[in-house]
């Protein structure tokens, strides 16, 4: 262990941290450009052969940037595709940024750190780097975009340079420390774990811009939203927007159990997969007849239609999707996690007037309002497991079979859970039980 990930365990200052030398090396999740191509043919692409943890090169820091010692990270649906080298290896983006030459030279490795949330310490900071400092307590925004580029000044998302941080550059955040650009930081809310806090933007940010930006579907109050997969990262957070916005909220999910923790949330309406006959994949013929009976059971329980469908799944529910949403709705997708390729009946979006919104992440803006409902404790953390960083492969694995609730935590330098809280009073108010809501003390995922 180095002396300053000592430091940094002990809580030492501003200055005495800055004392420390970096290491030379750090431990990391990462995959290998050698291993592209082991799923070629195979069915089951079991993530866990593919990703190693050991230790990487300390990369150079950029003007710009913060290295920042990782205390908790997690995992997303990115991190499955990252590791299944799926729908292409994450290595094309790595290389394609290399060639701009200059600092995005560093990304270009035979080894790819992955990860798209964290929360830490600064323990460096660029040059150029203005509003923070080393010490900081923050969580990361997984938003990388080009401040030079005209765009990112109207909608950083937007912007021809925007990168998914950890997925589409290196040196991510399921590590022990981590490559940022300012640009990308938040200050931590201060009530929270290093664990619950770093499970939240990527996620809970797609689903604010998604449902409350002007960019996204912007609902309002009374409005019926149906939330694919109302008990993953992306539905939970959903499920809490919705309420806090004065919606209705109708999740869908896979089992008695996951739909027992949505209603856990506030979910109003809970609508299991198989009342409605939908198992896996769905051909574009069953669509409608699928969503009639999904719209069946919304009206009986609302008595009306949605308003808005929050849809990540992809080709199993999309065509459902554009059929249940009621004349002038929105349907608004970030992701296909079941594939991209989508069908549905065209003739009920365009004769009903509908709309169809892609969203995609959050920008630097839609992040800090989500963050500062956290720490409001308008939104609550969904964690509900937590790995060590040399479990990765099976955090990933947890996630890749759909075996999860909410978000999975990864603990990278934090020792071990419940430490990084700095307003013990609010979160006392607040309450573990409200704080902790996916979490099941009997619940143990299978790690093998």
């Amino acid at each position: 262990m180095s002396s300053l990930t000592e430091a940094v365990l002990a809580g030492a200052d501003p200055e005495e941290l800055q004392r420390e030398n970096v290491p030379d090396e750090y431990l990391a999740a990462h995959l290998r450009k050698e291993d592209v191509g082991i799923f070629t043919g195979v069915e089951d692409k079991d993530v866990r052969k593919s990703l190693h943890v050991g230790t990487v090169p300390m990369p150079e820091l950029a003007p710009d940037e913060v290295l920042v010692a990782v205390m908790a990270s997690s995992v997303n649906y990115n991190s499955v595709w990252s590791a299944m080298f799926e729908p292409i290896p994450t290595f094309t983006f790595l290389e394609r940024w290399g060639r701009e030459g200059g600092y995005a030279a560093r990304h270009d490795q035979p080894y790819h750190v992955i990860g798209s949330d964290a929360a830490g310490v600064i323990v460096r900071v660029g040059s150029g780097t203005r509003r923070w400092r080393v010490g900081d307590h923050v969580v990361v925004s997984p938003g990388q975009v080009d401040d030079q580029e005209p765009m990112t000044h109207s909608d950083g998302i937007q912007g021809s340079g925007q990168r998914a941080w950890g997925f589409e550059t290196n040196f991510g955040g399921l590590a022990h420390y981590s490559v940022v650009r300012a640009s990308q930081l938040l200050p931590k809310p201060a009530h929270l774990t290093w664990e619950e806090a770093a499970v939240n933007l990527l996620t809970a940010g797609t689903a604010y811009r998604m449902l409350i930006s002007h960019r996204g579907a912007q609902i309002k109050l009374g409005d019926v939203v149906l939330i694919w997969g109302a008990a993953g990262g992306l539905g939970a957070y959903a499920v809490q927007l919705v309420k806090n916005a004065g919606g209705i909220a109708v999740g869908v999910v896979g089992s008695e159990e996951k739909a027992r923790l949505v209603r856990a949330l506030g979910c109003d309406v809970v609508v299991n997969r198989a009342e409605i006959g939908l198992h896996g994949d769905t051909a574009p013929e069953d669509a409608i007849t699928l969503g009639k009976r999904l719209g069946k059971v919304i009206r009986r329980e609302t008595g009306e239609d949605p308003h808005v469908v929050f849809d990540f799944v992809g080709r199993a529910t999309f065509g459902i999707s554009v059929f249940v949403a009621r004349r002038g709705g929105t349907v608004v997708t970030c992701g296909s996690s079941t594939g991209y390729q989508h069908q549905y009946d065209n003739r009920y979006l365009w004769m009903n007037v509908k709309r169809i919104v892609g969203s995609h992440a959050a920008n630097l803006q839609e992040m800090a309002e989500c963050n500062r409902l956290f720490s409001l404790s308008k939104l609550l953390p969904v964690l509900s497991d937590v790995y060590p960083l040399e479990e990765t492969g099976a955090a990933v694995r947890l996630v890749q079979q759909n075996r999860h609730v909410g978000k999975v935590g990864v603990l990278c330098l934090a020792p071990r859970e419940g430490l990084g809280v700095t307003d013990p009073e609010l979160r006392a108010r607040i309450g573990e039980k409200r704080l902790n809501l996916l979490r099941n003390p009997d619940r143990n995922p299978a790690r093998n």
